[in-house]
């Protein structure tokens, strides 16, 4: 089994230390880097080439926020969770538009944790009851209606089942097989689907899908 190599990013050490200590039982899981601040972590990034990171938001030098941004433009394959105290809304639906791709409470169990961290690898991200109401209210909030009884979303057969299977959590490789097509073409819809929608990530389709009622 391949190992899944994890960060912490915290300024508390005995926060990190705790973690790392509370997953020890998940051996599928290697934490290869700490650090103290967004900064540290952004320098270490290279050399330790971690999977996933989960990551505090504030912290001194370089926040999370911060950090996240430039993980996501400088580190594309590199998935951020964010792990932190606020449960402001305001801190969920902009983290998640920075692109990250998880956000999980301090409070949060270890079971949830290896849970978020094995989905982010697999489908892109992890979206728990807590962050799905926040991010569905936000979508319907920002959301400018224009009345228009000739306005039509139009996707494609192809793209309408690519997309159904983007909200059902699979992976590019795992649609490539069910659909008989190469993961780059997959890719490609999915590109071209967030082009049209206006959107950032899978997170983004899924929502958008869910919001327009795309998919069955």
């Amino acid at each position: 089994m391949e190992l899944i190599k994890v960060a912490i990013a915290d300024d508390h050490q005995i926060f990190r230390k705790g973690v790392i200590l509370s997953m020890r039982t998940y051996t599928d899981i290697k934490f290869v880097m700490e650090a103290e601040n967004g900064e540290d972590l952004l320098a270490k990034i290279p050399e330790s080439a971690p999977d996933v990171i989960l990551c505090d938001l504030k912290m001194p030098l370089k926040d999370g926020i911060d950090a996240t941004k430039q993980i996501t433009k400088d580190f594309p394959r590199i998935r951020v969770i964010i792990l932190t105290m606020y449960e402001d809304e305001r801190f969920v639906g902009h983290l998640m538009d920075c692109g990250a791709a998880g956000y999980l409470l301090k409070s949060t169990d270890p079971s949830e944790i290896n849970k978020a961290i094995h989905e982010v690898v697999n489908t892109g991200f992890y979206l728990n009851p807590f962050v799905n109401k926040i991010l569905i209210k936000k979508n319907y909030s920002k959301q400018k209606f224009n009345p228009s009884l000739t306005t039509e979303i139009i996707v494609t057969e192809r793209e309408k089942e690519v997309l159904t299977l983007v909200c059902m959590e699979f992976t590019a490789a795992e649609i490539a097989k069910k659909m008989d097509i190469s993961s780059r073409t997959v890719e490609a819809i999915k590109d071209r689907l967030m082009e049209r929608f206006g959107v950032k990530n899978s997170v983004g389709l899924v929502f958008y899908a869910m919001k327009n009622q795309l998919i069955d």
